[in-house]
């Protein structure tokens, strides 16, 4: 039925979401999941909002005025300031925006005094900026677009990087592509990326000491480089530091030395200092473990690394020394969210804390606030072994003293995001009634690296799929039922998995996927995902994308298992038609299938209303499918 063999793709016509034709399968497939599920939303949906709306921290911005923190707290965002003297004030109700928002990031300048938010509404992509002065409470600016990286010069001065999504750039460049440009006095003027090509991506930030931009200039997700120059200066931003074929990362820059972490070698990381003329100097080595994330405070380096996916912070000297090594009792995600010249705000998270927050300061982390889940849950560790032999690691998130015999199984693998502990919003009803949640450590994330990263992309992709089986099959040997989840790569992650090893899954769950591998290219901002999985239009790049692409990988002969897809017509990432036609393939062949398009959601997500209604109908539909004992 391929394109490849010669026949054109029956399904054309869905990726035109004005189609009547479109709107009417999509209200007859919503109706056919209601008829399925019933009445378990409505029993599930109580214990769904009392997890989802258990508070959780976004971002937070430490300033002179104190800290600002974005967080979700029952159905809204807030944006609270926290005062240094341990006063706190509310800045802003998401409700006062309206009911579809979704506050999604903040920055702050030094002194606290103006205020950067961007949120969405019904999930987009497209967010609108705001500028807040927090003393008058007024408004004085706003942009609309994909915006990124504000950085303030001064109240009404400032930079923003913004992603070109379908319009050329004004120098002419085709999307996907990013440009930085100086806003000032209500008037911008691009200051950064001139004949960068497409799918080259721009990060901006500025020094702790605020007199250099540190600018990264990333093609895809495995190479990049760093340019730098003073900070009110663009014209002076120069290339500082790269190596050719391979991601790298800035800390800082201080006392005339860029810091900076570069992945080539093994992989793992390893701190350079490089000069203003760019010759490097190794500072801290490649360890065993990767290196993900590091900053600078007060003379010394905190960086965190990945031990079995679980984080561990080091403390180092400016001259490579280690200080000091922090392991959590439990496994945690450390999350660096903030610095200044002598503080740092760090978020740590497991699979039942939705978050503590520390403050770093002299030397020493203080618990500032946090919030943990009432009742006794263990984690335990295992791996599988992929095809080849590759160890695959994965956790398995229980109550404490039960034995669950059904898991939700969930998978990733791809773009450098490493699936590390994080609290279990979506999910604890399903573990608090008594089922386990796995989260399995793939090839194609960054948990062990960026060999780990490579070994999962392009033509290696089917690593990927072959990692996700070992881990269901050893699963599945052990004696449990097993529901592979999976959501935006993750569900291209099942929806390749079911048409290869239908087998070894007792129910599939796929949200907001990436599913057809020949057109994937020419969908929104699929062009961006080129330097991922290959080019559909490179005959070689496209006979290796054919083999595993699961839209054309749909077989008559195939038993395959109960199966959800889910997504939402305010994708404007992942276009719905993904969803849509790869539901048709499948009613085609009598597979058991089910669609649940959302109306009011998007890539990021959407209001908490609306995620807790999905939640609950995608919960449901799992319970619905193991009460009719699904085989």
């Amino acid at each position: 039925m391929s394109e490849e063999e010669g026949h054109e793709d029956p399904y054309l016509w869905m990726e035109n979401l004005d189609d009547p034709r479109v709107r009417e399968f999509i209200d007859k497939e919503n109706q056919r999941f209601k008829e399925f599920v019933g009445v378990l939303p409505e029993i599930l949906i109580h214990d769904v909002r009392r997890y989802y709306y258990m508070p959780s921290i976004i971002d937070g911005q430490i300033t002179d005025r104190g800290i600002y923190l974005l967080k979700q707290r029952a159905n809204r965002f807030l944006i609270e300031l926290l005062h240094w003297d341990g006063e706190k004030s509310t800045i802003l109700d998401s409700k006062d925006i309206g009911d579809d928002v979704i506050v999604v990031g903040i920055e702050a300048s030094d002194d606290g005094r103006t205020l950067a938010y961007s949120f969405s509404r019904a999930g987009s992509d497209i967010t609108t900026v705001r500028i807040l002065d927090t003393e008058s409470n007024e408004v004085i600016d706003e942009l609309v677009g994909s915006i990124w990286n504000i950085v303030f010069l001064d109240t009404n001065k400032y930079y923003y990087t913004k992603f070109f999504r379908t319009e050329k750039t004004p120098d002419g460049v085709e999307p996907p592509a990013s440009r930085v440009f100086l806003r000032e006095e209500g008037k911008d003027s691009m200051v950064f990326g001139e004949g960068l090509g497409t799918n080259y991506f721009v990060g901006l930030a500025p020094s702790i000491n605020r007199d250099r931009s540190i600018v990264v200039v990333s093609y895809g997700w495995s190479e990049s480089k760093i340019y730098g120059g003073p900070l009110e200066e663009p014209s002076k931003w120069v290339p500082i530091f790269g190596v050719e074929g391979y991601p790298v990362s800035p800390i800082d820059y201080v006392d005339g030395k860029y810091y900076v972490v570069a992945y080539d070698g093994e992989g793992m990381g390893r701190v350079l200092i490089v000069s203003e003329d760019g010759d490097a100097k190794e500072l801290i080595p490649e360890d065993r473990y990767p290196l993900r994330h590091a900053a600078m405070v007060n003379s010394r380096i905190i960086a965190e690394y990945l031990v079995e996916a679980s984080s561990i912070l080091r403390i180092y000297d400016l001259n490579g020394k280690l200080l000091e090594e922090i392991r959590p009792e439990a496994p945690s995600t450390i999350s660096i969210l903030s610095r200044t010249k002598d503080r740092a705000l760090l978020r740590q998270e497991t699979f039942w804390v939705p978050y503590k927050l520390l403050l770093y300061r002299d030397g020493k982390f203080d618990l500032i606030d946090e919030f943990a889940v009432r009742g006794e849950y263990e984690v335990l560790e295992d791996y599988a072994t992929s095809k080849d032999g590759t160890r695959i690691h994965y956790f398995l998130v229980k109550k404490k003293g039960t034995n669950p015999n059904r898991l939700l199984v969930f998978g990733y693998g791809g773009f450098r995001i490493a699936l590390t502990p994080r609290f279990l919003k979506r999910f604890m009803k399903f573990v608090a009634d008594g089922g386990g949640f796995v989260m399995a450590n793939l090839r194609g994330g960054s948990e062990y690296g960026e060999k780990w990263h490579r070994e999962g992309m392009r033509d290696k992709k089917q690593n990927v799929f072959d990692d996700f089986i070992a881990v269901l099959e050893k699963l599945k040997s052990e004696g449990y039922k097993v529901i592979a989840h999976g959501r935006s790569n993750g569900g291209l992650l099942v929806s390749a998995v079911i048409t290869q090893r239908p087998d070894i899954v007792d129910i599939a769950v796929i949200g907001y996927p990436v599913i057809d591998m020949l057109r994937f290219h020419k969908l929104y901002i699929g062009r961006a995902w080129i330097p991922e999985y290959g080019d559909p239009d490179d005959p070689k790049d496209r006979e290796f994308l054919l083999k595993y692409s699961p839209y054309h990988n749909v077989k008559s002969n195939l038993q395959y298992p109960l199966t959800l897809i889910y997504t939402g017509l305010h994708d404007d990432r992942v276009h719905p038609a993904h969803a849509l036609k790869f539901t048709a393939r499948l009613k085609e062949v009598n597979a058991p299938v089910f669609l649940r398009v959302e109306t009011k959601s998007g890539h990021i997500g959407a209001d908490p209303e609306t995620r807790i209604r999905e939640i609950a109908d995608i919960l449901a539909f799992i319970y619905a499918a193991l009460l009719r004992g699904a085989p």
